[in-house]
Order: structure tokens, then C-alpha cells, then sequence
């Protein structure tokens, strides 16, 4: 983490110095040195927010089977739903993992931004898949949003049959259910405040 940190204040540095060369006078270089304090800062709060967002949905989501991933600036928490074949509406047996996604995000990441991913499986063509996963994702996001969340923080895209992102490459109906999911991505990227560790 300290490494990528690092780099990115060390390129950030760079950029400004070339930037700032030809009015190096008007520049102090307290209030340079000022900003390359805020930008690692910055890079550690966020950091620290994705480590302890990926930590509490390893724990909340271990029982529902959910794959968690953190990559730069973000937690992705791979099928939060599944749906029935050429089907759009949310289990009864998938709310409970969503309300406490929601909970848990209102709770200690009010500011994070969340993206709601829809897919399907490869049965229909392309464009009636894309239009199904999309119904799928707002499915979620809209009951995230009955669950306490921001309207502002959550959006909603379809990734539709895209076979980069299928599971079971190929599969439809019975075989193709891992297919026919919703997936969560939290980005603290554009979070306004800085992690709480619950308790």
C-alpha cells in the first residue's frame, strides 16, 4: 500500500513541478509541499476506508457465499443476487444479504459510491440481454434504496450476456443460474468521509 502511495505522490510531484516550472514565483513551496501532504493523505484515508469496507463484507457476506475483492479504490462483492430465467425480480432469499449491505454502508460509509451491475445469461440476443440485466441491477439498486441508501449514491448498469464477465461461460437456463446475477462494486474513490471500523 505505503509503495503505491508512494508512486502515486512521487508522479503527482512530477506533473506539478513541470506544470508550475514556468511560474515558479508565484508558487511558495510550503503551500507545494502543503499539497503533496494532502494528496498522500488522501490516498492513505481512502486505503484505509477500502480495508476496512473489504473486512466488514468478508464477514457480513461469508454466509451468503459472495466473492469479495478489493482492487484500487474500490471493494467488489461479486453476485449479491441471482434471478430466475428471463426473470427480473429480487428472491426473498437474496434481500437479507442486501439489507445488510445497506445498513453496514449508511452506518460507516455514508459517502462511498455504489454500482450495481446486472447480467444475464447468453439465451435471447444481445440487446434483449442487456435490457434484462439492466431491470435486474435496478431491481437492487431500487430496494438498496428502500433499505436506507442515498438515491444520489447508488447507481445501476447492464453488462447484459457479456462473456468476459459470465461465470458459467456460455450456459443458460438450469446450468446458467450463476449467469443470471446482480453484483455490488463500492468505490470510496469519491467518499466524503473516512472509514469508522465497527465494532
Amino acid at each position: 500500500m505505503n509503495t503505491r502511495i508512494t508512486r502515486v505522490a512521487a508522479l503527482t510531484a512530477g506533473l506539478l513541478t513541470i506544470g508550475l516550472a514556468g511560474c515558479s514565483q508565484y508558487v511558495k513551496q510550503s503551500d507545494f509541499n502543503t499539497a503533496i501532504q494532502q494528496l498522500q493523505q488522501k490516498q492513505t484515508d481512502q486505503q484505509q476506508q477500502i480495508d476496512a469496507i473489504k473486512q466488514q463484507m468478508q464477514s457480513q457476506f461469508a454466509k451468503y457465499d459472495s466473492q469479495i475483492t478489493a482492487m484500487q479504490g474500490r471493494v467488489s462483492i461479486d453476485t449479491v443476487a441471482h434471478f430466475a430465467f428471463n426473470s427480473a425480480t429480487l428472491s426473498e432469499q437474496d434481500k437479507p444479504a442486501l439489507q445488510d449491505f445497506a445498513a453496514t454502508i449508511g452506518k460507516y460509509h455514508p459517502g462511498v459510491l455504489i454500482t450495481v451491475e446486472g447480467f444475464a445469461d447468453p439465451a435471447g440476443s444481445r440487446a434483449y440481454n442487456k435490457k434484462l440485466g439492466m431491470q435486474r441491477a435496478d431491481a437492487v439498486r431500487d430496494f438498496l434504496i428502500s433499505s436506507g441508501l442515498s438515491a444520489d449514491q447508488v447507481r445501476a448498469v447492464s453488462y447484459g450476456e457479456d462473456s468476459n464477465r459470465q461465470v458459467a461461460k456460455g450456459a443458460t437456463h438450469d446450468q446458467g443460474r450463476d449467469n443470471r446475477r446482480v453484483s455490488l462494486t463500492v468505490d470510496a474513490t469519491g467518499a466524503g468521509a473516512v472509514a469508522t471500523t465497527a465494532p
